[in-house]
């Protein structure tokens, strides 16, 4: 697509919390169901990159087989389990919980140090 330089960034920071709050959703949600439908979001706005980049043989593609059948089947298997299952001993916050959230912010700050540090 051919668009002005502000629209493009405008869109491509709506594409990125897309793909953060729809990564977010996928580990986060307890609920499976939630969680895949998280991961069409995820695949949508892949699909939409796809086409800002002028792929649209590729973004159409990402949205039949991807969006289309494989989040779909995901969905129709989740259906068909027990869903009572996912929710006995739940708790909210355990110490692994911390332990993971520390090894990941540690690795975020190191990435995001890294990134800036590179011309």
């Amino acid at each position: 697509m051919n668009l002005s330089e502000p629209i493009h960034d405008f869109l491509l920071v709506f594409l990125v919390s897309g793909f953060i709050l729809g990564g977010l959703g996928v580990v986060l949600l307890p609920n499976p169901i939630y969680s895949s439908f998280s991961l069409g979001l995820v695949l949508f706005c892949t699909s939409l990159f796809y086409i800002l980049s002028n792929s649209y043989f590729v973004a159409v593609a990402q949205l039949l087989i991807y969006v289309g059948a494989i989040n779909i089947l995901i969905i129709f298997v989740m259906m068909f389990m027990n869903g009572s299952e996912y929710y006995k001993d739940f708790h909210l916050w355990t110490v692994e919980y911390g332990i993971t959230s520390m090894v990941c912010i540690s690795l975020f700050i190191s990435l995001i140090t890294t990134i800036l540090d590179t011309s």
